[in-house]
Protein backbone atom coordinates (compact mmCIF):
# COMPACT_ATOMS: atom_id res chain seq x y z
CA UNK A 1 0.00 0.00 0.00
CA UNK A 2 1.24 3.34 -0.77
CA UNK A 3 1.65 5.64 1.99
CA UNK A 4 -0.62 8.11 0.65
CA UNK A 5 -3.04 5.58 0.96
CA UNK A 6 -2.37 4.17 4.79
CA UNK A 7 -2.25 7.98 5.72
CA UNK A 8 -5.82 8.98 4.36
CA UNK A 9 -6.81 5.32 6.05
CA UNK A 10 -5.24 5.59 9.07
CA UNK A 11 -6.71 9.31 9.13
CA UNK A 12 -10.09 7.20 8.68
CA UNK A 13 -9.93 5.10 11.58
CA UNK A 14 -8.88 7.93 13.73
CA UNK A 15 -11.86 9.92 13.27
CA UNK A 16 -13.89 6.41 13.74
CA UNK A 17 -15.23 7.01 10.10
CA UNK A 18 -15.41 3.89 7.61
CA UNK A 19 -13.90 3.39 4.72
CA UNK A 20 -12.90 0.91 1.99
CA UNK A 21 -9.78 0.03 0.09
CA UNK A 22 -10.33 -1.20 -3.12
CA UNK A 23 -7.63 -3.10 -5.07
CA UNK A 24 -7.71 -4.37 -8.65
CA UNK A 25 -6.56 -7.68 -8.20
CA UNK A 26 -5.16 -7.88 -11.71
CA UNK A 27 -3.20 -4.68 -11.99
CA UNK A 28 -2.65 -3.89 -8.13
CA UNK A 29 -3.74 -0.52 -8.10
CA UNK A 30 -5.86 0.57 -5.26
CA UNK A 31 -7.99 3.68 -3.75
CA UNK A 32 -9.48 4.55 -0.72
CA UNK A 33 -13.53 4.69 -0.61
CA UNK A 34 -14.41 6.72 2.29
CA UNK A 35 -17.90 6.35 3.91
CA UNK A 36 -19.08 9.94 2.90
CA UNK A 37 -18.06 9.30 -1.26
CA UNK A 38 -19.58 6.34 -1.48
CA UNK A 39 -22.40 7.24 -3.74
CA UNK A 40 -20.73 8.94 -5.97
CA UNK A 41 -18.12 6.11 -6.74
CA UNK A 42 -18.64 3.66 -9.54
CA UNK A 43 -19.20 0.75 -7.18
CA UNK A 44 -21.13 2.26 -5.04
CA UNK A 45 -23.82 -0.43 -4.50
CA UNK A 46 -20.87 -3.39 -3.37
CA UNK A 47 -18.65 -0.83 -1.21
CA UNK A 48 -22.17 -0.08 0.59
CA UNK A 49 -23.07 -4.14 1.15
CA UNK A 50 -19.74 -4.49 2.22
CA UNK A 51 -19.98 -1.96 4.79
CA UNK A 52 -22.86 -2.69 5.96
CA UNK A 53 -21.75 -6.35 6.50
CA UNK A 54 -18.42 -5.35 7.88
CA UNK A 55 -17.19 -8.36 5.79
CA UNK A 56 -14.78 -7.85 2.97
CA UNK A 57 -15.14 -9.89 -0.39
CA UNK A 58 -14.08 -10.15 -4.16
CA UNK A 59 -16.14 -8.35 -6.59
CA UNK A 60 -16.35 -8.57 -10.23
CA UNK A 61 -15.07 -5.16 -11.72
CA UNK A 62 -15.52 -3.96 -15.17
CA UNK A 63 -12.13 -4.97 -15.97
CA UNK A 64 -11.62 -8.11 -13.63
CA UNK A 65 -11.97 -9.17 -9.66
CA UNK A 66 -11.79 -6.56 -7.51
CA UNK A 67 -11.23 -6.87 -3.33
CA UNK A 68 -13.22 -4.59 -1.08
CA UNK A 69 -11.28 -4.54 2.04
CA UNK A 70 -13.83 -2.77 4.88
CA UNK A 71 -12.32 -0.86 7.73
CA UNK A 72 -15.25 0.21 10.05
CA UNK A 73 -14.74 1.44 12.93
CA UNK A 74 -15.40 -0.99 16.45
CA UNK A 75 -19.34 -0.21 17.08
CA UNK A 76 -19.56 0.60 20.67
CA UNK A 77 -22.12 1.01 23.29
CA UNK A 78 -21.94 3.89 25.55
CA UNK A 79 -24.39 3.27 29.07
CA UNK A 80 -25.35 6.26 30.50
CA UNK A 81 -26.12 5.01 34.38
CA UNK A 82 -24.23 2.64 36.11
CA UNK A 83 -27.32 0.92 37.29
CA UNK A 84 -28.39 -3.07 37.34
CA UNK A 85 -29.13 -3.23 33.76
CA UNK A 86 -25.63 -1.92 32.36
CA UNK A 87 -24.18 -4.69 34.86
CA UNK A 88 -26.12 -7.15 32.98
CA UNK A 89 -25.83 -5.53 29.30
CA UNK A 90 -22.10 -5.28 29.34
CA UNK A 91 -20.79 -8.48 29.08
CA UNK A 92 -23.73 -10.03 26.67
CA UNK A 93 -22.69 -6.95 24.43
CA UNK A 94 -18.80 -7.48 24.60
CA UNK A 95 -19.84 -11.04 23.60
CA UNK A 96 -21.42 -9.86 20.59
CA UNK A 97 -18.56 -7.42 19.39
CA UNK A 98 -19.16 -4.19 20.73
CA UNK A 99 -17.03 -1.91 22.70
CA UNK A 100 -18.84 -1.22 26.28
CA UNK A 101 -18.18 2.25 28.23
CA UNK A 102 -20.61 3.30 31.74
CA UNK A 103 -20.80 6.60 32.44
CA UNK A 104 -22.34 7.94 36.08
CA UNK A 105 -21.21 10.87 37.93
CA UNK A 106 -22.78 9.36 40.88
CA UNK A 107 -19.61 7.64 42.71
CA UNK A 108 -21.74 5.12 44.63
CA UNK A 109 -22.55 3.30 41.58
CA UNK A 110 -19.91 3.89 39.58
CA UNK A 111 -17.06 1.65 41.07
CA UNK A 112 -14.62 -0.98 39.60
CA UNK A 113 -15.72 -3.71 41.73
CA UNK A 114 -18.98 -3.71 40.09
CA UNK A 115 -18.50 -3.54 36.50
CA UNK A 116 -14.79 -5.29 36.61
CA UNK A 117 -13.10 -5.18 33.10
CA UNK A 118 -15.67 -2.43 31.72
CA UNK A 119 -14.33 1.35 31.04
CA UNK A 120 -15.88 3.30 33.18
CA UNK A 121 -16.38 7.16 33.98
CA UNK A 122 -17.36 7.97 37.42
CA UNK A 123 -17.44 11.37 35.78
CA UNK A 124 -20.98 13.80 34.58
CA UNK A 125 -21.68 13.08 30.88
CA UNK A 126 -20.51 15.99 30.01
CA UNK A 127 -17.48 15.73 30.46
CA UNK A 128 -16.67 12.41 29.54
CA UNK A 129 -18.25 13.32 25.90
CA UNK A 130 -16.55 16.70 25.35
CA UNK A 131 -13.46 14.17 25.77
CA UNK A 132 -15.00 10.90 23.88
CA UNK A 133 -17.28 12.42 21.31
CA UNK A 134 -20.04 10.03 20.36
CA UNK A 135 -20.22 9.48 16.80
CA UNK A 136 -22.74 7.29 13.79
CA UNK A 137 -20.63 3.85 14.90
CA UNK A 138 -22.22 4.36 18.83
CA UNK A 139 -25.29 3.59 20.61
CA UNK A 140 -25.84 5.56 23.15
CA UNK A 141 -28.27 3.99 25.90
CA UNK A 142 -29.58 6.65 28.52
CA UNK A 143 -31.00 4.69 31.61
CA UNK A 144 -30.50 6.54 34.99
CA UNK A 145 -33.85 7.62 35.17
CA UNK A 146 -32.32 11.18 36.06
CA UNK A 147 -32.96 14.05 33.90
CA UNK A 148 -29.82 15.85 34.98
CA UNK A 149 -27.90 13.09 33.83
CA UNK A 150 -30.03 11.27 30.89
CA UNK A 151 -30.70 14.47 28.91
CA UNK A 152 -27.59 16.40 27.25
CA UNK A 153 -26.17 13.00 26.29
CA UNK A 154 -29.49 11.95 24.38
CA UNK A 155 -29.20 15.36 22.91
CA UNK A 156 -26.08 14.84 21.92
CA UNK A 157 -26.74 11.36 20.37
CA UNK A 158 -29.21 12.98 18.42
CA UNK A 159 -26.63 15.52 16.97
CA UNK A 160 -24.04 12.79 16.53
CA UNK A 161 -25.75 10.83 14.59
CA UNK A 162 -25.31 7.59 16.67
CA UNK A 163 -27.05 4.65 15.16
CA UNK A 164 -29.06 3.92 18.24
CA UNK A 165 -30.74 6.22 20.83
CA UNK A 166 -32.70 4.68 24.00
CA UNK A 167 -34.11 5.78 27.15
CA UNK A 168 -35.24 3.67 29.58
CA UNK A 169 -38.88 5.14 31.54
CA UNK A 170 -42.39 4.09 30.73
CA UNK A 171 -44.83 6.27 28.11
CA UNK A 172 -45.47 8.86 30.36
CA UNK A 173 -42.06 9.75 31.45
CA UNK A 174 -40.99 9.95 27.70
CA UNK A 175 -43.89 12.24 27.16
CA UNK A 176 -42.40 14.83 29.68
CA UNK A 177 -38.56 13.77 28.57
CA UNK A 178 -39.76 14.71 24.65
CA UNK A 179 -41.60 18.15 26.53
CA UNK A 180 -37.72 19.06 28.14
CA UNK A 181 -35.88 18.31 24.98
CA UNK A 182 -38.19 20.32 22.67
CA UNK A 183 -37.67 22.82 24.98
CA UNK A 184 -33.79 22.82 24.34
CA UNK A 185 -33.89 22.91 20.83
CA UNK A 186 -34.46 19.81 19.79
CA UNK A 187 -36.74 19.17 16.84
CA UNK A 188 -39.68 16.79 16.90
CA UNK A 189 -38.59 14.52 14.05
CA UNK A 190 -35.13 13.70 15.84
CA UNK A 191 -36.68 13.30 19.01
CA UNK A 192 -39.00 10.58 17.25
CA UNK A 193 -35.41 8.66 16.88
CA UNK A 194 -35.56 7.71 20.50
CA UNK A 195 -36.53 4.48 21.39
CA UNK A 196 -38.85 5.05 24.67
CA UNK A 197 -39.38 2.48 26.07
CA UNK A 198 -36.00 1.13 25.86
CA UNK A 199 -35.25 -2.03 23.88
CA UNK A 200 -36.83 -4.70 22.18
CA UNK A 201 -40.73 -5.07 22.97
CA UNK A 202 -40.23 -8.83 24.29
CA UNK A 203 -42.59 -7.97 27.77
CA UNK A 204 -39.26 -7.57 29.89
CA UNK A 205 -39.09 -6.42 33.39
CA UNK A 206 -36.07 -8.24 34.99
CA UNK A 207 -32.82 -6.29 34.83
CA UNK A 208 -31.22 -9.33 32.63
CA UNK A 209 -34.22 -9.22 30.73
CA UNK A 210 -33.96 -5.38 29.82
CA UNK A 211 -30.61 -5.75 29.02
CA UNK A 212 -31.37 -8.56 26.57
CA UNK A 213 -34.23 -6.46 24.76
CA UNK A 214 -31.75 -3.24 24.87
CA UNK A 215 -28.75 -5.40 23.27
CA UNK A 216 -31.60 -6.85 20.26
CA UNK A 217 -32.55 -3.32 19.67
CA UNK A 218 -28.71 -2.07 19.43
CA UNK A 219 -28.36 -4.90 16.77
CA UNK A 220 -30.92 -4.20 14.84
CA UNK A 221 -30.08 -0.75 14.37
CA UNK A 222 -26.67 -1.40 13.16
CA UNK A 223 -27.19 -3.93 10.80
CA UNK A 224 -29.77 -1.87 9.21
CA UNK A 225 -28.75 1.39 9.86
CA UNK A 226 -29.43 2.19 6.30
CA UNK A 227 -32.91 1.26 6.19
CA UNK A 228 -33.09 3.06 9.33
CA UNK A 229 -32.14 6.33 7.91
CA UNK A 230 -34.19 5.87 4.65
CA UNK A 231 -37.03 5.52 6.56
CA UNK A 232 -36.08 8.70 8.36
CA UNK A 233 -35.78 10.45 4.79
CA UNK A 234 -31.87 10.74 5.30
CA UNK A 235 -29.15 9.70 2.53
CA UNK A 236 -26.67 7.59 3.62
CA UNK A 237 -23.54 6.64 2.13
CA UNK A 238 -24.29 3.04 3.28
Amino acid sequence: MEASLLQALNGERAARRAAVLVTDVSTGRQRLVREAAIAADPLADAVGKVLRSGKSQMVAGPEGEIFLNAHLPPPRIVVIGAVHVSQALAPMARLAGYDVEIVDPRTAFATPERFEGVTLHAEWPQDVLAARPLDAYTALCAITHDPKIDDLPLIEALKAGCFYVGALGSRKTHAGRVERLMQAGVAESALARIEAPIGADIGASTPGEIAVAILASVIEAFRKRKMFAERRGETPAA
